[in-house]
């Protein structure tokens, strides 16, 4: 072979082209280092970012509410742990959630839902991120869900109230709505109170959604406080229990019951009828859930009668032993006339009231300015708030005007032209108890005695009271509010129920007292609204719920019946009957 033909099959190293590509590995690895660098060195932030938007996520730990209970440490409220069921549907989607329905039919089962209502949730929008199933579902039926692997189906903490008294004080603890906010009663006036604030932590999670750091702390939570009520279960179940019997048995519209401590103003029970059952909210009607203790106003009439004889006593317009006549048993008053049941002839200051005398009680009310009567309505509480501080309070109705006829005077002396609730009620009567103290009332259990107002001389308030003891004894209109060792102080009411245009042909039953009177502890007032059939006089449907709850709760709070003692010393200072 020739030396040409040698040199023609050695290969010829082209050298340009291996600078090129050298050139350019360099320049592409020069570019590579130059954009690193400029990333890492002169702005690293938007990696940064990108990095903490797929991995940073702020955690919030789950804060229970907190407790309500009554004054013995009786829970009234109290949150459960519950799951909330929920679904991802773009996670559904993407991993063919859809294939096994068999599972679905038993998601649908177990959460009491129509199968076809899940599936159209979680198909109307495959890219959502978040879709509610079914909230507030008990732990085990949370652990089936679990157990059903579904994909895209989670569950979460929350929680749930739960109410073990029930019915009883269903409408005072009031309740709360799906996201654990009170919204009626107790639950909603303190709200804030009893939520707290869930503590909330910055923490970077993996993948996977685990936490493998955790970071800065965004939120310190405030743990929730627990409320203790004044009340007494024990007084306020035996109250709600005497009170649904006789709204039931007189078919009654509705029913209230206060029951206050004379000497601090708490409320030991405060029940109502028609009630519900805050831990079932299928069919709750709104009516059953107003507190009418508080909301409903009522014209009082007889039991506003012992206070007309107090404001006299106190304007000094008569005296403890003054004798009133009532003769014949009617009055004509400015082209109208006021009735007693019979002609009582003369009658003393007990006797007024023993009988309950409209005639009596209009001269004493026409003794005294119009304007000095309603002054003491209003200083005993007529008119005015209680200081319970609960939503929905009536302030109850006086009205202010400067001219009022003598017939007028003569209707607000029994209980005709004004409003009070059942609550104003009590207070009223405790003043009587408590030698002319009126207090602020209170739902809260008080770790001192507050400071009271005195609107009444001791003289006064305990007189009044020792003539109030004939009514419940024989003779009196109230014989069924009788108690055996524990005398009372009280008067029965039956007021006809206004309407458009007069009066219409309901009544509103009521009883309010305080006992015993030898040694004031209680002060309950009783009121049923509308009963039905031929008796609806206090003393018949009022009076005899106040004799069960008054002597149950007395014996509950361990009070000694009156000693014979006593018994002479009340039987002499009381009035005669005349």
């Amino acid at each position: 072979m020739s030396k040409q033909a040698k040199r023609k099959q050695k290969p010829q190293l082209i050298q340009w082209r291996l600078y090129v590509v050298v050139a350019f590995v360099c320049l592409m690895f020069t570019s590579l280092v130059g954009r690193a660098a400029y990333i890492q060195l002169v702005e690293p932030e938007m990696l940064r970012h990108q990095s903490d938007m797929r991995t940073l996520r702020t955690t919030s730990r789950e804060v229970q509410r907190g407790l309500i209970t009554d004054r013995n440490g009786e829970m009234l409220a109290v949150s459960v742990p519950v799951k909330a069921v929920y679904a991802d549907p773009k996670v559904v989607h993407d991993k063919n959630g859809f294939a096994d329905m068999r599972r679905w039919q038993a998601l649908a089962d177990v959460l009491h839902e129509p199968k076809e209502d899940i599936l159209k949730r979680v198909q109307s929008n495959p890219r959502k991120r978040f879709t509610y199933l079914k909230r507030q579902v008990t732990p085990a039926v949370a652990d089936y869900i679990k157990q059903l692997k579904l994909p895209g189906i989670y569950l979460k903490p929350e929680s749930r109230r739960y109410y073990p008294t029930g019915e009883i004080s269903a409408q005072l603890v009031g309740i709360t709505n799906i996201d654990d906010k009170g919204i009626e009663g107790i639950e909603n006036t303190y709200n804030d109170w009893l939520t707290g604030t869930p503590s909330k932590q910055k923490v970077r999670k993996s993948r996977d959604g685990h936490v493998v750091e955790r970071l800065d702390m965004v939120q310190e939570g405030e743990s929730p406080n627990d409320l203790v009520l004044s009340i007494d279960q024990r007084i306020q179940q035996l109250a709600y229990r005497e009170l649904k019997k006789a709204t039931e048995v007189n078919q009654a519209t509705s029913g209230s019951i206060v029951v206050l401590d004379v000497h601090t103003g708490e409320v030991l029970a405060m029940a109502n009828t028609p009630s519900y059952n805050p831990n079932s909210r299928e069919n709750l009607q709104s009516y059953r859930m107003r507190n009418r203790a508080l909301t409903d106003s009522y014209e009082p009439g007889s039991t506003i009668k012992p206070f007309v004889v107090a404001a006299a006593l106190e304007a000094g317009t008569i005296k403890v032993d003054d004798i009133i006549k009532t003769h014949p048993g009617r009055m004509r008053i400015g082209g109208k006339i006021v009735r007693d049941g019979r002609n009582y002839g003369d009658l003393s200051l007990s006797g007024i009231l023993v009988h309950s005398s409209n005639i009596g009680m209009t001269k004493i009310a026409l003794s005294m300015p119009v304007q000095e009567l309603l002054g003491a309505y209003q200083t005993m509480g007529l008119g005015n708030y209680s200081g319970i501080n609960l939503e929905g309070e009536s302030a109850g109705l006086i009205h202010d005007r400067r001219r009022w006829s003598e017939f007028e005077r003569a209707t607000l002396s029994f209980g005709y032209g004004l409003m009070a609730t059942p609550l104003q009620l009590a207070r009223m009567y405790s003043i009587l108890g408590n030698k002319g103290v009126l207090y602020p009332v209170s739902i809260l259990k008080l770790k001192q005695k507050p400071e009271g107002t005195q609107v009444l001389s001791p003289e006064v308030a305990q007189s009044v009271m020792e003539m109030l003891v004939g009514v419940t004894e024989k003779g009196g209109t109230a014989l069924k509010a009788h108690i055996e060792g524990y005398p009372v102080a009280g008067k029965t009411g039956t007021a006809r129920k206004a309407v458009a245009g007069g009066y219409g042909e309901d009544y509103v039953a009521l009883f309010a007292g305080v006992a015993p009177v030898h040694n004031p502890q209680l002060a309950i007032a009783v009121v049923v609204n509308e009963p039905k059939g031929d008796r609806y006089y206090g003393g018949d449907i009022a009076a005899p719920v106040f004799a069960a709850v008054m002597s149950g709760a007395l014996q509950m709070l361990n009070v000694e019946p009156i000693s014979k003692r006593e018994k002479v010393r009340l039987a002499a200072n009381s009035r005669s009957v005349e």
